[in-house]
């Protein structure tokens, strides 16, 4: 089974075994809250469900999202990603990476960060 690894300047950082992953920020303009749901498939991340709790700019749901539980939701048909690429930033609301049972900040996964860092999330072997 497959799970999340956490780099930083190509050094691992964390790893999260679960093969889900559901990554939440707060928009920063409009501060409203985003997720998106990821899995492990291969050694890939299958963004299968994407969440917003209202709109404004640059986040308007697409055609075909339903409002569930007060968040439009919807399943987005993008290809596998090799990984994702977080920014750290001091003036935003952190990410917070969450398993089924928790939600942990990013800052507090990939300790120590610098504002500006990045931080590259793939799937572990």
């Amino acid at each position: 089974m497959h799970g999340f690894c956490l780099l930083v300047a190509g050094a691992l950082r964390a790893t999260m075994p679960d093969s889900e992953l559901t990554l939440k920020w707060e928009h920063s303009v409009e501060k409203v809250e985003w997720q998106e749901r990821y899995v492990v498939e291969h050694d890939r991340l299958r963004l299968v469900e994407a969440k917003i709790r209202g709109s404004g700019a640059g986040m308007e749901a697409p055609s075909g999202a339903v409002l569930r539980d007060g968040a439009w939701t919807w399943q987005p048909s993008v290809a596998p990603l090799q990984e994702l690429r977080l920014t750290y930033s001091t003036y935003t609301p952190d990410y917070r990476l969450c398993s089924a049972t928790t939600c942990t900040a990013l800052a507090e996964l990939a300790a120590p960060l610098a504002d500006g860092a990045t931080v590259t999330v793939r799937a572990c072997p």
